[in-house]
C-alpha cells in the first residue's frame, strides 16, 4: 500500500496532516498482519492507530474494549468522521442488535466495537461463527493493561482472548494500552499468546499536563482554591470512597458550582445521565470514584484532582492523564495524606487483595505523593523512560512552588525526636502540635508541653509539619501502625538517623510556598505556547457555535470539534474552505458539513 493512501485516509477522515510519534509504525504492523504491542500515553493517539487501517484495508476491523461508554465515544467519533463504524454489546434493544448483525452481513462496517465477555463469555460460539464468517482482517485489543493481574484494571475476561486465535486463524492481534510497565507488557505479551509481536512503547511524559502534589489540609478549601483557577472548565474530582463522592458533589453544588456524583452505587441509568451531562457540557463538574473515566473523551477536561492516593502509580496515570488529552495544557493535583495508604491496605486486605504486588504498587505510589524533585521525570522514569532536560516547566517542583529546607537532616532529627518523646503512641497531628509548641488540651494533659522539642518549629503550619512527617514516612524513617487510629513509630533507618546524623545522605525536605491570593499565576509552558496568538474571543464564539451545533444534532460537542481545534480556528482565522481544510483536526468530511457554520462566525466576528 502506497504512504498517500494512508495520508489521503488521514487527512479526509480526521483532518491530520502528520502523524504522532509511533503513530506510522503502529499502523504498519497492522497492515502487514504482524502481532503487535503499542504503549502510547492517553492523549497520544492510539486510537488512530488501528482506526486508520481499517478504513484503509479490506475486511473488518474487530475492536475489543472494556467499557460501553468507551465504545460509544469511538464509535461516535468515527461516524461522525464518516467512517461506517459499530458497537455490539448489552445496551443494544433486541431489534438493533438484529440491526448490527445484519449490517456485519452485508459488509457495512469498516470497525465493530465489542467487549471481552460478548466474545469470551456464555452463548458466545455463536456470536464468533458469525464473525468469522465476515472477514475479519485483524483484531485490536484496547486498554489491553486490563490483561495483567500487574495491570490497574485487572480484567479476568481479558484472560481468556487467547481463544481468538481458535475462532479466527490467521487473524493478527494487536494489544495498545496507554499505561504499563515492561512486566505488564510482558504479561499482555503471553496472554494474549501475541507471536513476536512488534512493541512499540512511546514516551509516557505528557508535558502538556502541570503536576501538583498538595499534603491534605482542609480539603474543601483546598478544592475551591484549583477551581477557582479553572472556572467555565470542565474536571473530573476522584474520590476513594462513595460517601465521601456524594457529599463532595452536594457540597459543590451548594457552593454554587454544579457538579454531579458517579459511582457504582447509582443506578444504570442515574450514572448514565450524569455522564451524558459531562460529555454534552451540561455540566463542567463530575465528583467520581475510579468506576469514571476510562476513555472519556470531553474536548475540555482542563483539571483531574485526587481528593486522596489512588492505590498505583499506573491508576494515577491512568486517572490524571484524563486531562488534556486534546494535547493543550491541563493541571493535575493529587491531594493526599499518609492514612491513604493505611486505608488501602485494610481494604485490600479485607477483600484478600493485599498481595506483595498491592503492597509494592502502594509503597511506590507513596514515594511519589511524599517525593521532592521533578515529577514528571518521576512519572517517566517509574514506566522505563528517560526524561531529558534539568526542568520539566510543568510541576510544583520546576514551577519553584515547594520550597525546600536549608538543613533537612536536622529538621529530620526534630521531628524524629519528637515521636521518640512522645513515646511513639500518638498521631501526626499530635506530634505537629507539640513541635509547633500548640499548648492543646491533650498536648498540656500529657505534659508534652513540658518536652524539650516542644516548640521547635514555631513558625511553621500544622499542614507543613504533617507533609514533613508524611516524607519522611515515605523515606522509610517513620511509618504508621496498623491501628484504627494509626500511630506514628520510628523505623530501624529512623533510630540510625537520631543515633547517627550521617546516616542519611541526600535527604530532601520540602513544603509548599505560601501563596499570595494577589500574585500572578505562574504559567507552564504548554500554556503560554497553547494561547499564542488565539483570539481568545473569537475562541469562547467558536465554543458556543460548537455547543449550539451539537445540541441541535444531539451528539456530543467533542464529536463536532475539539478544543485544540478551535484554537487553531481562532489563531488563523480562516475565511474559506480551503484555509479551513489547513487548520488540524479539519477533515474533507468535516468541512463538507459544518465548514460554513464556522466560517460564518468567523467572518461574523471579524467584521
Amino acid at each position: 500500500m502506497t504512504v498517500s493512501v494512508l495520508d489521503d485516509a488521514l487527512a479526509r477522515y480526521w483532518g491530520y496532516t502528520t502523524f504522532r510519534p509511533l503513530q506510522r509504525e503502529a499502523i504498519e504492523a497492522v497492515l502487514q498482519a504482524r502481532d503487535s504491542l503499542v504503549v502510547l500515553p492517553t492523549g497520544g493517539g492510539k486510537s488512530l492507530c488501528f482506526q486508520a487501517p481499517a478504513v484503509v484495508r479490506p475486511g473488518l476491523a474487530l475492536v475489543i474494549s472494556p467499557l460501553i461508554s468507551l465504545m460509544k465515544d469511538q464509535v461516535d467519533t468515527l461516524v461522525g468522521n464518516g467512517v461506517p463504524a459499530g458497537l455490539y454489546n448489552s445496551s443494544l434493544t433486541a431489534e438493533e442488535k438484529r440491526a448490527v448483525v445484519a449490517g456485519l452481513r452485508g459488509g457495512r462496517y469498516r470497525l465493530l466495537y465489542v467487549s471481552p465477555e460478548r466474545l469470551v463469555g456464555e452463548g458466545s460460539e455463536g456470536f464468533l461463527a458469525l464473525l468469522a464468517s465476515c472477514g475479519v482482517s485483524f483484531v485490536a485489543v484496547d486498554e489491553a493493561h486490563c490483561i495483567s493481574q500487574w495491570g490497574h484494571d485487572f480484567r479476568p475476561e481479558y484472560r481468556q482472548l487467547a481463544r481468538l486465535r481458535d475462532a479466527l486463524p490467521g487473524v493478527s492481534v494487536h494489544a495498545f494500552t496507554a499505561t504499563a510497565t515492561a512486566r505488564v507488557r510482558r504479561d499482555i505479551t503471553a496472554q494474549l499468546g501475541l507471536r513476536d509481536p512488534v512493541e512499540l512503547v512511546g514516551s509516557f511524559d505528557r508535558p502538556n499536563l502541570v503536576y501538583r502534589v498538595l499534603p491534605r489540609a482542609v480539603l474543601k478549601r483546598q478544592l475551591l482554591d484549583i477551581l477557582a483557577r479553572h472556572r467555565r472548565e470542565a474536571g473530573i474530582i476522584y474520590c476513594t470512597s462513595r460517601r465521601e463522592v456524594d457529599a463532595l458533589a452536594a457540597w459543590l453544588t451548594a457552593e454554587g458550582i454544579p457538579a454531579l456524583p458517579y459511582h457504582a452505587g447509582l443506578g444504570e441509568a442515574e450514572r448514565s445521565r450524569h455522564q451524558d451531562a459531562f460529555l454534552s457540557e451540561r455540566v463542567d463538574v463530575i465528583v467520581a470514584t475510579v468506576a469514571f473515566g476510562m476513555g472519556i473523551d470531553r474536548s475540555n477536561v482542563r483539571f483531574v484532582v485526587h481528593a486522596g492516593a489512588p492505590r498505583s502509580i499506573e491508576h494515577y496515570q491512568q486517572e490524571s492523564g484524563r486531562a488534556g488529552r486534546d494535547g493543550l495544557e491541563a493541571e493535575c493535583v493529587l491531594i493526599y495524606s499518609s492514612a491513604d495508604f493505611m486505608k488501602w491496605r485494610v481494604m485490600l486486605e479485607g477483600n484478600g487483595e493485599l498481595t506483595d504486588a498491592a503492597r509494592t504498587l502502594l509503597r511506590q505510589m507513596e514515594q511519589y505523593a511524599a517525593g521532592i524533585g521533578c515529577r514528571h521525570r518521576h512519572l517517566a522514569e517509574y514506566f522505563g523512560d528517560r526524561h531529558a532536560g534539568d526542568s520539566c516547566g510543568a510541576c510544583d517542583f520546576c514551577l519553584g512552588e515547594l520550597e525546600t529546607a536549608a538543613e533537612p537532616v536536622t529538621l529530620a532529627r526534630q521531628i524524629l525526636s519528637c515521636v521518640a518523646r512522645v513515646g511513639q503512641r500518638f498521631g501526626a497531628v499530635h506530634v505537629a502540635n507539640v513541635l509547633r509548641g500548640n499548648g492543646s488540651d491533650q498536648v498540656v494533659a500529657r505534659g508534652h508541653d513540658k518536652l524539650s522539642t516542644f516548640g521547635l518549629l514555631p513558625r511553621a503550619s500544622v499542614a507543613e509539619v504533617r507533609g514533613y512527617i508524611q516524607q519522611l514516612i515515605a523515606s522509610g524513617l517513620l511509618r504508621l501502625t496498623d491501628d484504627a487510629y494509626s500511630l506514628v513509630v520510628l523505623t530501624p533507618g529512623g533510630l540510625e538517623l537520631l543515633r547517627d546524623e550521617r546516616s542519611c545522605p541526600g535527604l530532601t525536605l520540602a513544603r509548599q510556598r505560601p501563596v499570595r491570593k494577589d500574585a500572578a499565576r505562574v504559567r507552564s509552558r504548554a500554556e503560554t505556547e497553547s494561547w499564542q496568538d488565539v483570539d481568545r474571543d473569537l475562541f469562547e464564539r467558536l465554543r458556543v457555535v460548537r455547543l449550539e451545533t451539537a445540541r441541535q444534532r444531539g451528539v456530543p460537542p467533542y464529536v463536532i470539534f475539539h478544543d485544540a481545534t478551535l484554537r487553531e480556528m481562532a489563531r488563523l482565522r480562516p475565511t474559506s474552505l480551503d484555509a479551513l481544510l489547513s487548520v488540524k483536526g479539519v477533515g474533507a468530511r468535516k468541512a463538507d458539513d459544518l465548514g460554513e457554520i464556522f466560517l460564518a462566525a468567523i467572518r461574523s466576528h471579524q467584521l
